[in-house]
């Protein structure tokens, strides 16, 4: 059982990177600051009588799940902010109007992507993806930690059981290895 301070330590070391974390997902302060917050009150509430070595594996699986949430919920706001907006007809009298026609996509989302270029970004995270799957191990783990996690050196190398100066050496091979095989696919980055 995980004491309040114990709690409190890990919440206090854990919310910069899963700020981080949140911020890369959905790519706004004030959203990934309530996710983070949210999880973290999830943690405390539900899970607070765990063990402190679970609390990481917990802590992660909550934060992710509300970051889906979020995305759930903002696919449904705007999906009604939408059909609402472009209602906005004023002439009710004329026949050429077309709501659809006055539905617009923002300019940067995925809905005016055309879907060659879906596709092609889709290929290519597949073969990002199964490139990393080709790492060793090891440098996989400490590529994912460091990159993906967004854990300084000397996190990951608590997490790995290694020195950093391995780390280093594991995730600067981990890169080169990448950039040589996706290169070699003609993908630059």
């Amino acid at each position: 059982m995980a004491t309040d301070k114990e709690l409190s330590d890990f919440l206090e070391n854990v919310e910069r990177r899963a700020f981080k974390q949140a911020v890369y997902a959905v790519r706004k302060d004030e959203s990934a600051l309530d996710i983070v917050q949210d999880a973290m009150i999830k943690l405390a509430e539900k899970y607070g009588d765990k063990p402190a070595a679970e609390l990481p594996m917990l802590f992660q699986r909550i934060l992710q799940n509300t970051i889906h949430d979020y995305f759930r919920r903002e696919k449904v706001r705007s999906t009604w902010v939408s059909l609402f907006s472009s209602m906005g007809h004023n002439n009710a009298n004329d026949e050429d109007y077309d709501v659809l026609e006055t539905f617009e996509s923002p300019e940067d989302s995925q809905a005016t992507e055309s879907s060659a270029n879906k596709l092609e970004r889709e290929q290519i995270l597949n073969i990002i993806d199964q490139e990393v799957q080709k790492l060793p191990a090891r440098q996989r783990e400490a590529f994912l930690m460091r990159y993906w996690e967004d854990m300084d050196v000397a996190e990951t190398a608590a997490a790995m059981g290694c020195s950093e100066g391995s780390v280093k050496t594991h995730c600067s091979r981990a890169t080169h290895t990448l950039a040589l095989s996706l290169k070699a696919k003609g993908i630059s980055l």
